[in-house]
C-alpha cells in the first residue's frame, strides 16, 4: 500500500503533461490546418506577395496591383491607358491553380513538421499569365493617340519678294510597332508603368514642284523686267520639268516654244556633232580647237574645227541635221559664224513660224529653251549610264566616254555671271552661254544652258532673255543670277 502512495502523484504528474502535450499538438495541428488553408510564406504569384493570403485575398491583390492604368508619352502630352481598353485581362485560375499545386507538393507532416520548428519554406513565384488584344492596342495607339498629336512636317515657303526659302518645320509620326511592344511590357510590369512612345521624325518636304514656276514667274515680275524670258527647267531625279515663256507678267499658253538666237550655245550641238565624227582616236589639234570652242567660245575656232571634223562647205546643215535626227526640230544652224560667211539655207521650224511672239531670232543659228535643254539631258544620262537618245540615235559613234568628255568641257567654261552667279562657288555647273551685240554694241539676247549639280538634287536649267530694243547687261545677267538662284534654293533648303 505504502508503494502505491508512494508514486501515485508522479503518475498523475505524467498524466497531466502528456495531456497537456497532446492537448497542445492538437491545437498546433488546428492553428496548422488553419495556415495551411492561406498560401504559404515566401510565396508570389507574379511577383506578388500572397503569403498568408486564400485563394480570394490573392485574386483581389493580383487585380488590384495589374489594373493600375499605364502612362503613356507622347509629344508633351500624358494619357492613362487603362488595361481594359485593350483587353488586358489575368489568367486568374491558371496562377492559382498552379500556387496550390506548388503548395500541396509538399507532405502533411512534413509541412507541420516545419510548421512546428518555425522553417520558412524556399521561396515561390508563379509567373504571370495573361491575354490582351493587340489589334485593340493598335487600333487605339492609331485613332486615339496618333490621329491627335501626330504633326505633319511643315514645307519650306519662299520668303516673299525675295528668292529665298523660309526653312520648314520636322513633322513627327508615332511608332506603333515599337510602342506595341513597349505598352505590352509595361502590362507586364509592377513597377515599369510609364511607357515613353517612340517617334519617327520626318524632314520638311520642298514645296510642291510646280510652286517653284510661280516663283520664277515672281522673281521676274519683280525685276520689272519688260521682254521676253524662256525658261526651262528639268530636275534629273525625277524628271519633271517646267517650260514658260513669259511676258509682261504674262504667260504666253498658246505654246511654250519660242525660237531665240542660239549665239554661242549652238556650241553645245555643234560639239555633239563633232564627237559622232571623232572616231578612237581623235587628232590633237582638233581636241585643241574643240577645248577653245567651249572654254574661250571661239567662233573662229567653231568654224575651223566644223570645217576640219564635220565638212569643209555644209558643216552647219549637217549639225542641223544631227539634231533633227534627234528630234531637237527648232535646233538649227544655217552658216559659220565668221562674218560674211553665206547663208546656206533658210530654215523654218515651229518656233519661228509663230505669229504671237517674235524675237527676231538670227537666221543663221536658233534654238529654244527646251531644244537645248533637251539635248543637255542626252549628254547627262548618257554621261551617268551609257544610255540616252545619243547612243540609241547614233548607235556605235558616240559613248559614254565621250559624253563624260562633253561635260568635262562644259564644266571648264568657267563664267563668273549668268547661272553660274546664282549657285554657290563650291557647285559644279556644266554650261554655255551666249549673246550677241549688233554693230553698236546693243544685246538683244542673252542666253545660258547648264547642268548643274548640288548636294539636293541634280538640274537642268535653261535661260533666255529677249529684249526687242536693248538689254542692259547689268539688270538682266542680275535676272538669270536670281532666277538660278531661286532653283538652287529650291533645291537646297535651308534647315
Amino acid at each position: 500500500m505504502r508503494n502505491q502512495g508512494l508514486f501515485s502523484p508522479l503518475r498523475w504528474f505524467s498524466a497531466f503533461f502528456l495531456l497537456a502535450a497532446l492537448i497542445l499538438a492538437a491545437l498546433q495541428l488546428v492553428s496548422y490546418s488553419r495556415v495551411q488553408a492561406n498560401f504559404p510564406a515566401g510565396m508570389e504569384i507574379a511577383d506578388i506577395p500572397v503569403g498568408g493570403l486564400d485563394r480570394q485575398q490573392a485574386a483581389q491583390r493580383l487585380l488590384e496591383a495589374y489594373t493600375i492604368p499605364v502612362e503613356l508619352e507622347y509629344s508633351q502630352e500624358r494619357i492613362q491607358l487603362t488595361p481594359s481598353n485593350v483587353e488586358f485581362q489575368l489568367d486568374l485560375e491558371k496562377m492559382l491553380a498552379a500556387a496550390d499545386l506548388q503548395r500541396s507538393q509538399k507532405l502533411f507532416w512534413e509541412g507541420f513538421w516545419d510548421y512546428l520548428w518555425n522553417r520558412s519554406s524556399e521561396p515561390v513565384n508563379i509567373p504571370l499569365r495573361y491575354v490582351y488584344s493587340e489589334s485593340r492596342l493598335r487600333n487605339y495607339l492609331a485613332e486615339e493617340i496618333a490621329r491627335r498629336y501626330d504633326q505633319p512636317p511643315v514645307p519650306a515657303r519662299p520668303v516673299v519678294g525675295t528668292v529665298n526659302f523660309q526653312p520648314g518645320l520636322p513633322g513627327s509620326t508615332l511608332d506603333v510597332d515599337g510602342s506595341v511592344r513597349l505598352i505590352e511590357n509595361a502590362l507586364q510590369s509592377l513597377t515599369q508603368r510609364r511607357v515613353a512612345l517612340p517617334i519617327r521624325r520626318s524632314v520638311p518636304s520642298r514645296p510642291a514642284f510646280q510652286n517653284l514656276k510661280v516663283l520664277l514667274q515672281q522673281t521676274l515680275d519683280l525685276s520689272g523686267f519688260d521682254g521676253i524670258a524662256g525658261v526651262y527647267l528639268l530636275d534629273l531625279q525625277t524628271s519633271q520639268e517646267i517650260h514658260f515663256e513669259y511676258q509682261q507678267g504674262q504667260e504666253i499658253t498658246a505654246q511654250p516654244d519660242v525660237a531665240y538666237t542660239a549665239s554661242s550655245i549652238i556650241k553645245i550641238p555643234i560639239m555633239v556633232s563633232i564627237f559622232r565624227r571623232f572616231g578612237d582616236n581623235p587628232d590633237a589639234e582638233s581636241i585643241k580647237l574643240l577645248n577653245d570652242m567651249i572654254t574661250k567660245s571661239g567662233n573662229e575656232t567653231a568654224d575651223w574645227l566644223m570645217e576640219r571634223v564635220i565638212d569643209a562647205t555644209r558643216a552647219p546643215l549637217e549639225v542641223t541635221e544631227d539634231m533633227s535626227t534627234l528630234g531637237l526640230q527648232n535646233t538649227f544652224m544655217a552658216g559659220y559664224f565668221s562674218i560674211g560667211s553665206p547663208l546656206l539655207a533658210r530654215i523654218q521650224t515651229p518656233a519661228n513660224q509663230r505669229n504671237d511672239v517674235n524675237t527676231d531670232p538670227d537666221p543663221y543659228s536658233q534654238t529654244t529653251p527646251s531644244d537645248v535643254g533637251m539635248l543637255l539631258a542626252d549628254i547627262y544620262q548618257c554621261a551617268q549610264n551609257g544610255g540616252s537618245a545619243l547612243t540609241a540615235v547614233f548607235p556605235g559613234e558616240i559613248t559614254q566616254v565621250e559624253c563624260l568628255a562633253m561635260i568635262e568641257y562644259l564644266k571648264n567654261n568657267k563664267l563668273p555671271v549668268l547661272l553660274t552667279a546664282g549657285i554657290p562657288e563650291t557647285m559644279q555647273i556644266a554650261h554655255k552661254h551666249g549673246w550677241v551685240s549688233d554693230i553698236n554694241g546693243v544685246i538683244n539676247t542673252i542666253g545660258d544652258a547648264g547642268i548643274i549639280y548640288t548636294p539636293g538634287g541634280n538640274y537642268i536649267l535653261v535661260v533666255f532673255l529677249n529684249h526687242p530694243v536693248q538689254l542692259v547687261w547689268d539688270p538682266a545677267s542680275g535676272l538669270v543670277a536670281d532666277l538660278s538662284r531661286a532653283v538652287y534654293n529650291y533645291y537646297n533648303l535651308p534647315e
